[in-house]
């Protein structure tokens, strides 16, 4: 199954099963859980089958048949006995105790994904859920010293056994993922081809606290330096500069090459500004985005 497929109890095995029933009505969340989605699951804290039958083994009013209909149905959601792990030819050692650095960047992924499309209005579960997305990404090897991780914490590596630092260098799948994360952390999205700036997981801590100058490279392959000024990051998008500024409103300005201006209200560019920043026209110079300090 997909990865949002997973821990999925199906509304079928719910009804058929009077002791997951009776943990739905009992609110036993130790047990199973209720996305925001309504959909049910294992408490995520049960890595294993065996873990589970402990926690099921503390509850008194349940049988021995009661334990094992539950164990039953976790082993069918999970299958576990069809998962072999990588066969074939290993890269030294790959298996039990190792870190596999991609992962953890999907798993960084699924959780930014997670928080910036989550349509619930719970403050406290969003914090979390930041919180949580802030310590997987503090665990990914960029964030580690070289003495820690066993190489540049900037070079991409398959995986990390118990016993050593990292191994088998090369540019693996977690690069993609990253990428794909950091855009979600600042904010960038993209609904109906039009460009929005919802940076809410974001950490404040990134904008920085004096003058600084941006180097990148312009749409034209030219290095180029951009002063920007404190309270404000910087970060291209199709190669052109965006600069997001900590400010009493939310707006938009963009700067054309003709020297003109067009300025909006809101975190929103239209269509048509969005599609020539998508097909690098270089008529967008500089993006300037104003946003309400959180």
């Amino acid at each position: 199954p997909h990865f949002y497929e997973k821990n999925i109890i199906p509304t079928a095995l719910v009804n058929e099963s009077e002791v997951i029933s009776r943990f739905l009505r009992e609110d036993q969340n130790n047990i199973i859980d209720i996305d925001v989605d309504g959909k049910i699951h294992f408490n995520s804290k049960f890595r294993n089958a065996g873990i589970l039958k402990q926690e099921l083994q503390d509850i008194n009013e349940l049988s021995n048949q009661d334990i094992q209909e539950v164990l039953d149905i976790y082993e069918a959601i999970f299958d576990h006995q069809s998962f072999t792990g990588r066969s074939g030819t290993f890269f030294k050692y790959e298996g039990l105790g190792s870190i596999y650095w991609h992962m953890v960047s999907k798993l960084l992924l699924a959780v930014n994904d997670l928080y910036l499309s989550s349509n619930s209005d719970d403050e406290q579960l969003l914090t979390e859920l930041k919180s949580i997305y802030y310590d997987i990404r503090e665990g990914i090897g960029i964030h580690k010293n070289p003495g820690l991780y066993g190489a540049f914490p900037t070079d991409p590596y398959s995986h990390t056994p118990a016993h050593c630092g990292v191994q088998q260098p090369g540019m693996t799948g977690q690069v993609k993922e990253d990428f794909i994360s950091r855009f979600g952390e600042l904010g960038v999205q993209i609904s109906n081809g039009k460009i929005s700036f919802q940076p809410s997981l974001l950490e404040i801590s990134e904008f920085i606290e004096s003058d600084q100058n941006f180097v990148f490279y312009n749409i034209h392959g030219e290095k180029t330096t951009l002063p920007i000024k404190k309270n404000s990051l910087a970060f291209t998008l199709a190669q052109v500069p965006v600069i997001y500024t900590l400010s009493e409103q939310n707006s938009i300005r963009v700067n054309f090459n003709n020297d003109s201006v067009k300025e909006y209200d809101g975190l929103d560019l239209c269509k048509e500004v969005s599609n020539s920043v998508f097909n690098r026209e270089g008529k967008v110079i500089k993006i300037e985005v104003n946003l309400i300090k959180v």
